[in-house]
Parts: C-alpha cells; structure tokens; sequence
C-alpha cells in the first residue's frame, strides 16, 4: 500500500534544508549567508483507520489531518449493532 491518503492524496514530497551562519543585519552584523542545502523528504501523519465503505468495514491508510476535519466514517465498535433485525415486533 503506498504511502498515500485514501481522502485528501497527501503523499510524499521532496525540499531542502539550509543551514545559515551569520549575524543579521538588523542585529549589527553583515548579514545571514546560506553554507550548504540537502535535499529532504516531507513526509504526511498517516494513521491506518477502519472506516465504512458501502456499510463494510475497511482499512486505508488517512492523514490526521482529514481525521480532523471529519473525513473518515469509522465504524460503531459494539457489534450487538449489527447482529439482530426486528421485523414485526419478533426478532430474527
């Protein structure tokens, strides 16, 4: 499974990272200057959650962030839920 959200497609991204050595200018120095840059991966807060998916349990991968935002449906965890019907007032 790769390393992908199942609702917002956050994946995987590449940047830098710079170091600086340097007094500010504002400070009284001569100013920052960049001394090296490295290339980086970002990676997203992905969590595997059970969630509905056509009234059945399924696992994916989702970010916390769509866990937030109320994206992920997760399924009731008493299963006395699902096991009985009532039809006519007699159980089946």
């Amino acid at each position: 499974m790769p390393r992908v959200c199942h609702f917002t497609g956050a994946s995987t991204s590449s940047g830098w990272v710079c170091k600086y050595r340097g007094k500010a200018k504002y400070l009284g120095g001569v100013g920052i200057k960049t001394t090296s840059r490295k290339k980086r991966t970002f990676k997203p807060n992905l969590q595997d959650v059970t969630i509905v998916v056509d009234g059945a349990p399924q696992r994916v991968k989702a970010s916390v962030r769509a866990i937030r935002m109320g994206l992920v449906v997760k399924p009731i965890k008493r299963k006395f839920a699902y096991t009985r019907r009532v039809k006519n007032g007699e159980t089946i």
